[in-house]
């Protein structure tokens, strides 16, 4: 398994089933991350700036510069980098 140099940070809110499954993933290959929680409701501006577009989650690896939305598209590229 590869551990990442920098620690990676998802975008994300408690509820919310996709980021969930982020989540989960991220701990089942025991990866440290930075949950920075988003308002469900309210100014998503920082994860627009962060991605051009305001759906979480979003995956920011700073050990590949890879900005991802997507919760399918972010398991994916967890398990093919850190598995």
């Amino acid at each position: 398994m590869t551990q990442p140099d920098e620690m990676l940070e998802i975008y994300q809110f408690e509820g919310c089933p996709y980021c969930s499954k982020v989540r989960q993933k991220m701990t089942e290959l025991g990866l440290d991350f930075i949950a920075k929680s988003v308002d469900p409701h309210g100014d998503r501006q920082r994860v627009k700036e962060v991605s051009d577009q305001t759906g979480v989650p979003v995956l920011v690896d700073p050990n590949t510069d890879t900005v991802m939305p997507e919760s399918d598209d972010i398991v994916e590229y967890l398990e093919k980098q850190y598995e």
